[in-house]
């Protein structure tokens, strides 16, 4: 093929030039990679992209395919001396007319046609090479010789003399072919480079392209975001409904009970009163042996019976702020389960921040929940110093497992019976922790002072000092205090006790988590002495899951 034909192939039906970076559509056309790229960003809405050349449709952007053989076809092209008609040197002798020049002489500084260049003399002095513009240049400025060499030392190129001369004595100096062959290696080397840099660019536009492009995302963002917020509106309606019937269910109890208080109060103060006309009376009698001869009096006043009707007012006006925190607590687990719904479903830029914003709600709860009911967060761990033989406690401190012959050393901190206490107490404030023992058939869970004896006798937990909910092989739950058990009249299976104190109060209760959540008791209790968690297990293992949330 002529290298006329061969150019006219290369050319790009867009531009009208040689290709740069071709790429082909499926259709088998060739066009510049930004040239056809344009063509397609003009086609977007158009409802579909049609080839510039034979009008192929289709409803989708094409994908960009580089020719890697069209581009190295190119690259030969271009790198090969061009057609003497293409250069724009003519002969210096043809004066008539322009006659494209064939080479170039640098010893007389002009450029031959082939013509001319049959009669022109070839001796040694006269270099001949291919055509130039200004041969010249070829030579020594300050010698007027051709130029040979080149010094690498001055990165200048230079001719015999300049050789010999002072300047470049001692210089390292190559032949101007081999230094040129050099140069030439570094260049493709640098070509290489950023051909590579070039290809890595266009794929990231390419790809910014078709994300730019991609909007159906948005809009599955968006449903999204519009289902979670109903999701959260109809929790919150039912939470309120919820929260609100059980304080109504509790107010009611309070009501009831503060008017069976004031009732038996009102027959008391009756019964008070005929007891102080009795004695006042007597006070009146004068006959000494009348006086004597009455029963004895002092022990009208029942101070124990005064003292219960205390303690029963004081439990009387107080809600279970427990089951309430806990009612609560149950929508940030929703919330927490809906938001990693979301991070599993997706992973863009714009989910993470609707992501975000679904913790903000989980946020407004939990903070609902530190400011009204639970006044500090503290983690709940278990302290090994004072963990029987027969138990073992993990490294995080968090669970209790059966295993008998641990081998400890005695101390007087150390449980002879199987149990364990926490690290810390707690002497003010309310707050609650949470024990999965869904791993044992045998275990307590409670609270006991620290003073709590830690020998075998009165050391169990609910036989001294000390408050718990126990359950043994027969699914019987029991709650015992001052070796006191009160049978609890509900087996249903419990996987997770609550346990919530309220220190000022003197209040500590325990709690089934479920759905709903089941008060199982509470105890009203005077206390004197900061408060430890404390476990026991007589098989399987119990951990304390959540700690003391706020």
């Amino acid at each position: 093929m002529a290298s006329a034909d061969l150019r006219q192939e290369l050319n790009c039906s867009i531009c009208l030039s040689i290709y740069t970076d071709p790429v082909t559509l499926r259709c088998g056309h060739n066009f510049c990679w930004v040239c056809i790229d344009r063509v397609l960003d003009t086609q977007v809405g158009a409802g579909a992209y049609t080839c510039p050349d034979c009008r192929a449709e289709c409803q989708e952007r094409p994908a960009l395919i580089r020719n890697i053989t069209l581009c190295n076809i190119v690259e030969g092209f271009l790198s090969i001396r061009p057609d003497q008609e293409e250069t724009g040197i003519f002969c210096t002798y043809c004066v008539d007319s322009p006659v494209p020049a064939a080479t170039s002489c640098l010893h007389c500084e002009a450029s031959l046609c082939n013509n001319h260049l049959r009669v022109h003399r070839k001796s040694a002095e006269h270099v001949l090479c291919d055509p130039i513009t200004s041969p010249g240049n070829r030579k020594c400025s300050v010698h007027k010789k051709i130029l040979e060499y080149y010094c690498t030392e001055d990165d200048v190129c230079i001719c015999v003399s300049c050789h010999l001369a002072r300047e470049h004595r001692g210089h390292l100096v190559e032949m101007l072919d081999e230094a040129s062959e050099k140069k030439k290696e570094k260049l493709r080397d640098v070509l290489q480079k950023l051909t590579t840099k070039r290809e890595e660019a266009g794929k990231r536009v390419q790809s910014l392209h078709e994300r730019r492009r991609d909007r159906g995302k948005a809009a599955g963002v968006t449903e999204t975001v519009t289902v979670l917020c109903r999701d959260i509106r109809r929790q919150l309606e039912n939470l309120e409904k919820r929260v609100l019937s059980e304080i109504s269910r509790q107010e009611q109890c309070v009501s009831q009970l503060v008017s069976d208080l004031i009732q038996q109060l009102e027959v008391k103060k009756d019964e008070l009163s005929r007891k102080m006309h009795h004695i006042e009376e007597l006070c009146n009698i004068s006959d000494p042996v009348t006086v004597l001869q009455e029963p004895d009096t002092c022990d009208l006043c029942d101070t124990e019976d005064t003292e219960r009707h205390d303690s029963q007012a004081r439990g009387a006006g107080d809600l279970d702020v427990g089951l309430i925190s806990g009612t609560l607590h149950m929508l940030t687990d929703i919330i927490s389960c809906v938001n990693t719904g979301i991070y599993v479903q997706e992973a863009t830029d714009l989910l993470l921040d609707v992501t975000t914003a679904g913790n903000t709600e989980s946020d407004i709860i939990t903070g609902i929940n530190t400011g009204i009911y639970v006044q500090e967060a503290t983690d709940i761990l278990l302290d090994v110093t004072t963990a029987s033989n027969n138990i073992q406690i993990s490294g995080d401190g968090k669970t209790a497992s059966w295993s008998p012959n641990q081998k400890r050393p005695e101390t007087p901190e150390r449980f002879q019976y199987t149990q364990v206490i926490s690290t810390r107490g707690f002497s003010s404030g309310r707050h609650y922790w949470e024990v999965d023992v869904s791993k044992s058939a045998i275990w307590r869970v409670g609270m006991c002072y620290p003073s709590i004896d830690r020998r075998k006798g009165q050391s169990g937990i609910g036989d001294n000092k000390s408050w718990c909910l126990k359950r043994w092989h027969n699914s019987l739950y029991v709650v015992i205090h001052d070796n006191t058990d009160i049978r609890l009249p509900d087996n249903t299976p419990c996987d997770t006790v609550r346990v919530y104190l309220d220190y000022e109060a003197g209040q500590l209760s325990f709690y089934s988590l479920g759905d709903p959540i089941r008060h199982l008791h509470t105890y009203t209790a005077a206390l004197t002495e900061p408060l430890h968690a404390a476990l026991g297990v007589w098989d399987g293992c119990v951990t304390i899951s959540g700690g003391v949330r706020s």
